[in-house]
Order: structure tokens, then sequence, then C-alpha cells
């Protein structure tokens, strides 16, 4: 498929909106403009991630953290309730009802946020992982979804991918945005690899960032609760609540492996060898390292 076809394809689908793609069925322009003049608490607290990229598990881990009802299993209340998404409100919550502290999930760029936010006003967790992990996660959960188009083949992903032509747009561009402008935001970078290699850490780094203290008891339970095992069973966590219409469950799980690495049973040599080149080109001078294979590391 051309570059031209590939974008045309894509556009049956997805809405372009300052150089993002958004997933028609879900949001407007004016919806994702207006998350721009969202009026922000200092207590917020906003999870953001590239898809794929951790961003379940981390609302699993926040909602451990803050809600003492789903660490003991007396509240059976969804993650996607306690952590909605700032820019796909499909459930018409009224956000600003909310008690504090809030908690919101994201997959905008930084310039997309609330504009109160670059003045260090509230709180952003920014959760990365390596982005070959991404690309297979992201194309696995691709067929799943019942509202975008499918994309034929690895191949077709893989350059729908690179190109930046899928919703969120470009996995380089939305990692170096939060990136480049950290300064103007109160926010913690966490890697995905990071969590996976020390778990008790990466809590720990969190609740001392969102300032709440847990007894070394509750960090315990969040941890066993939060590995990757335990989450994916748990049907608060697992989205396995997600319509069909949204999500065709026969095709696979919304958390699937959870490992670091899978990218080698799917990326040919020469998708792998492409890959490095855009890579090197486009993070440089990034400071931010990858673990791209914790066999190896």
């Amino acid at each position: 498929m051309s570059q031209e076809d590939l974008q045309k394809f894509v556009e049956s689908f997805l809405f372009k909106h300052e150089g993002v793609y958004f997933q028609r069925d879900l949001a407007t322009p004016e919806s994702i403009d207006a998350v721009g003049h969202f009026e922000i608490r200092e207590s917020d607290v906003f999870l953001v991630t590239y898809p794929k990229s951790g961003t379940i598990w981390t609302q699993q881990i926040l909602s451990l953290i803050f809600n003492e009802g789903h660490r003991s299993g007396t509240e059976a209340i969804k993650n996607a309730d306690r952590a909605p998404w700032i820019e796909y409100n499909v459930y018409n919550m009224d956000y600003d009802k909310r008690p504090s502290p809030r908690l919101f999930s994201s997959h905008l760029p930084h310039y997309l946020m609330p504009r109160d936010m670059r003045n260090r006003k509230g709180k952003v967790i920014y959760v990365s992982r390596n982005p070959k992990d991404v690309l297979v996660s992201f194309y696995h959960f691709h067929k799943m979804m019942e509202k975008i188009g499918k994309a034929e083949d690895f191949e077709t992903f893989f350059n729908m991918f690179i190109s930046g032509l899928v919703f969120s747009g470009s996995w380089f561009d939305h990692i170096k945005g939060w990136y480049t402008h950290s300064e103007d935001y109160n926010i913690l970078f966490l890697t995905y690899e990071d969590m996976k290699m020390d778990l008790r850490s990466a809590v720990l780094k969190i609740c001392k960032f969102v300032e709440i203290e847990l007894d070394e008891e509750a960090v315990n339970i969040v941890v066993e609760k939060a590995t990757f095992r335990n989450m994916k069973r748990d049907p608060l966590a697992n989205y396995t609540f997600l319509a069909d219409d949204l999500l065709d469950h026969t095709k696979g799980d919304f958390v699937r492996k959870g490992i670091v690495g899978d990218w080698k049973n799917t990326l040919t040599v020469a998708q792998n060898e492409m890959f490095d080149k855009l890579y090197k080109e486009k993070m440089k001078d990034f400071p931010i390292s990858f673990v791209w294979d914790l066999e190896q590391h």
C-alpha cells in the first residue's frame, strides 16, 4: 500500500486534529479542544502514556494506592471509572463533580492537555515503553478494536506505526514532546521496563510523588495486586467489561502478555533494521534509554 493509500485508509476511521489522530466515534475536534480549558485542581493526578505503554497496569497501581477499598476488595469500582480518560469521556461523567483527589488517564500530547497544567498545577505520571514492544502490542490491540479499520497484516501496521498513522499519532513525537516540555509540568517519568524489573520501587516512587504514605503492609498489598499476572485476572482492571461493539474479545485479551522483548517474535530482520535506523535518526539526542530485552539485561 502506498503512503497516500495508507493515509486514506487511516482517515476512513480516524480524524486528524492538531497533528494527532483520534477515533471518530469517541471524540470530535471540539471535545479535544475543550480539554485545554478543563479546570485543574492542585490534587489532580494525570497518568499519561502513548497507547500500549503500560496504561492499564499503572491505572491499577494508582487505583490501589489511592483507594483502600480497592486494596481490601470492598469496593467493586472499575479502574476505568477511577481514572477515566480526559479526552474520551465515553461514560459522560461530570468530571467537575468528582471528589478530590481526582485521577485521570490520557494519551494526549502535552500541548493538548489542560492549559493550567503548564504552570506545574496538578501532577503528571508519564510511563514510556520501548517502542518495538509498543508496536507489536498496538498491532494486536488494533485487531481487537471494532470501530477502527483493521490493518490487513503486520507489514501494513508496521508502516502505519512508523509513519504516525495510528490513533495518538507518532510515538516519537509523543515522548519527545512530553520530555522536552517537562519543566512546564510537575511530572514523574517512569518506564515500563523499570516497573517490570522492580515493581516495588516503582510503587514507592509513585507514592512519594503523589504524597501518599502507605504502611508496609499496604505497600505489600499494592505490589501483590499490581503484578501483571494478578492485574490481568482482575475484572475491575483488565477491561473485559468493555462492550463487544468496542472490542472484539474473541480476537484476544485487552491485557495480553506484558513482557519485555516480545517484538523479537514478530519483527522481521528487515523491519528491525529499518526501525533501528529510524530510532537512531529521531532519538539521537534523547536522554532516556530503553531496555529492549530483559533476557539480555
